[in-house]
């Protein structure tokens, strides 16, 4: 899910202008929280949905997690699965207004900081630290050093990619990796690790979402009607204790390369909103907007927030407590009006 997050140079995309339509496509890439969508494509409760609102709703996988939000900030994509960070530090800061429709779950503790031969994140310092840099694992080693007293300074990080995480730490000369699941599972139970800190101490913060274009939500709210009405009709199927609920979470382990039993132990370290009032009271939650502060200030700090950013504020944040940013400048929007219509089973 967290791929690496370069410094992109995005100014040059044109940004669609909207229209009514009837045809829609919607990307996504292999996590945990993401699963479903490609569950819900495969077996037809999109299609289902979308024909309910007289539309044509395509479902696309994506081998590459930033491909994905490159291609949705290009205009190719009308909505993709990303994270808050990725959704303000490159379609928001190339100037795509983007909505979050649908908030899916949050990491808590499928991220995490992992050390050898040390039992608290205290002992990180003078290290070098493998992980993705500028990723949501970046984020959560700067949220973790702010508990202990520490900063990046303290440390040196050494970008690495996923692909070469779990490869590097079984090397003796590798002691800090920070890491998501699967990958964190594998170096965890390298002899004498110890995962020292992880996102369920920072719950809330990195939230994983279906976003989607705000002027073609706008022009086309059976588009966010459709795309709502689906995923929480697969959430409640998969979250059920039932025959349908093991078959429909076996089928996306599957899909995930693993197994039911890997698939649930992923699920356990992810806070999934199965239940659409439960993401709603988590969007108006007023800590949400102190989330995307933090998220802002780390990104702005890391250079994410485009060329000639002048404070973490440069782009409003829009939630339902009020914007983070700049007013005049909204570009990213939490917006639960069509999950508050699945609560009240008004789609």
């Amino acid at each position: 899910m967290k791929s690496i997050l370069t410094l992109l140079l995005l100014a040059a995309f044109t940004v669609p202008t909207a229209y009514a339509q009837d045809k829609f496509r919607v990307c996504w890439t292999i996590y945990a929280g993401w699963m479903p969508w490609g569950y819900g494509a495969e077996q037809g409760i999109v299609d289902k949905w979308a024909k309910k609102y007289g539309i044509d709703i395509e479902v696309v996988q994506v081998n590459d997690y930033i491909e994905s939000i490159n291609q949705y900030t290009a205009g190719a994509f009308d909505g993709c699965a990303m994270t808050n960070m990725d959704a303000l530090t490159i379609p928001a800061a190339s100037g795509v207004d983007t909505t979050a429709l649908v908030v899916g779950d949050f990491s808590n503790g499928n991220d995490g900081v992992v050390l050898k031969g040390a039992t608290s994140l205290a002992d990180i310092k003078g290290q070098r630290v493998n992980l993705v840099e500028l990723s949501v694992s970046h984020y959560l080693l700067a949220r973790g050093l702010s508990t202990v007293g520490l900063q990046e300074r303290d440390l040196t990080v050494v970008n690495t990619s996923d692909a070469d995480l779990v490869g590097v730490f079984v090397s003796p000369d590798v002691k800090a990796v920070v890491t998501w699941n699967p990958l964190l599972s594998e170096v965890t139970r390298t002899p004498n690790s110890h995962k020292v800190f992880d996102s369920s101490q920072i719950p809330g913060e990195i939230i994983d979402l279906m976003v989607v274009n705000t002027e073609t939500l706008k022009t086309n709210p059976k588009f966010g009607k459709a795309l709502t009405g689906a995923w929480f009709e697969i959430m409640q199927t998969m979250s059920a204790q039932s025959d349908a609920g093991r078959n429909a979470r076996t089928a996306m382990a599957k899909a995930a390369g693993t197994d039911l039993a890997g698939y649930e132990s992923q699920l356990a370290a992810t806070r999934m909103f199965y239940n659409p009032a439960e993401a709603v009271a988590f969007v108006q939650d007023p800590k949400l907007k102190q989330t995307m502060q933090y998220v802002a200030e780390f990104s702005f700090q890391h250079g994410l927030l485009g060329n000639g950013a002048q404070s973490a504020g440069v782009i409003g944040v829009e939630t339902p407590s009020g914007v983070f940013g700049e007013s005049k400048n909204i570009r990213l929007r939490f917006d639960p009006r069509f999950m508050q219509m699945a609560a009240d089973g008004k789609l």
